[in-house]
């Protein structure tokens, strides 16, 4: 039953990731992407990581998806159905991740996949949460500074002159 809902979840994620890339409004591909990451998030509970479903949920859902779609709602512009569909490479960029699909696919198949199970030690979420203080503070802080700068930027961008 596990192998039947990982494969329908997997479907669910990979066609919402494709209706993301295939959607001609902005606004309904950031909707498909929130419905991506809702899939990987379920990927990670089926996968009994529920503490990295819930940090995926509360931070790709809850912010980047919503900064996305301020960002949509924030300039007019973009949201013009009379645009083209297509630029003029689309076929050079369906070529390049061909190409990338295929050499992923090919380090996939040679690589040995270790099968042996580790445990989880008991103070794994603690261990996580020390690193994030210690380690990883700056890089945490840096990346929501970005976020913020992006947000301010496309404010900036659509405000009436």
């Amino acid at each position: 039953m596990q192998q039947v809902i990982f494969i329908v979840l997997s479907l669910l994620t990979l066609s919402a990731a494709v209706m993301v890339v295939a959607s001609r409004s902005l606004f309904r591909s950031a909707l498909w992407l929130i419905l991506a990451f809702a899939g990987i998030a379920m990927l990670f509970i089926l996968l009994q990581a529920e503490f990295l479903a819930f940090v995926h949920i509360l931070i790709y859902i809850g912010a980047i998806a919503i900064l996305i779609i301020f960002a949509i709602m924030l300039s007019r512009g973009v949201m013009d159905p009379n645009e083209p569909r297509f630029n003029d490479q689309w076929r050079l960029v369906i070529g390049f991740g061909a190409l990338l699909f295929v050499g992923l696919v090919v380090i996939m198949l040679r690589i040995p996949w270790p099968v042996n199970i580790v445990a989880v030690p008991a103070d794994a979420i603690q261990l996580l949460g020390a690193d994030f203080v210690g380690t990883y503070v700056i890089p945490f802080e840096v990346a929501s500074v970005l976020l913020v700068a992006a947000l301010i930027g496309a404010i900036v961008i659509a405000r009436e002159h």
